[in-house]
């Protein structure tokens, strides 16, 4: 979805810049709801200034992953004990992990990653969550104070 989204959003129709998708991304991992809906929303309304931007863009980006997901939930009912189904989903797997690692690969830029201390603070935040089990939120709210006691 982060793809698909600054490919919208920051390169086909220059909406937005790089460093504010970036913005938009942080805030929309730290509130709670899905992230392409809360980008759509602020999208919408920094585009539009207007809460109906905010709300049209909402409805737009939530209506087709509805939509395919009714149709998925009744497609598993159906097929769930279905070799071919089971088989469609293992190759899934890898696809979704591919663009997990292309959304990330797509936010390590220069406008991210600006020195040294960014790439540490990166580097600890990713240590603390995946060996040292620290809770997400608490990881983001040490590195915003990390931030800004190295750049304030």
């Amino acid at each position: 979805m982060i793809s698909l989204i600054h490919n919208e959003v920051v390169v086909k129709h220059q909406w937005i810049d790089a460093s504010t998708f970036t913005d938009i991304i942080a805030i929309s991992q730290m509130t709670p709801g899905p992230i392409g809906i809360n980008s759509a929303t602020y999208v919408g309304y920094s585009v539009t200034e207007s809460a109906w931007g905010a709300a049209v863009a909402t409805f737009a980006v939530s209506l087709p992953s509805f939509i395919i997901i009714f149709l998925i939930a009744y497609l598993y009912k159906q097929f769930k004990k279905s070799h071919w189904f089971e088989a469609a989903l293992k190759g899934i797997r890898p696809v979704v992990l591919g663009l997990i690692a292309s959304a990330a690969a797509l936010l390590v830029t220069s406008d991210n990653f600006i020195d040294w201390k960014s790439w540490a603070i990166f580097g600890l935040a990713f240590v603390a969550t995946q060996w040292g089990k620290l809770n997400p939120i608490l990881v983001i709210i040490l590195a915003g104070v990390t931030g800004l006691i190295l750049y304030y």
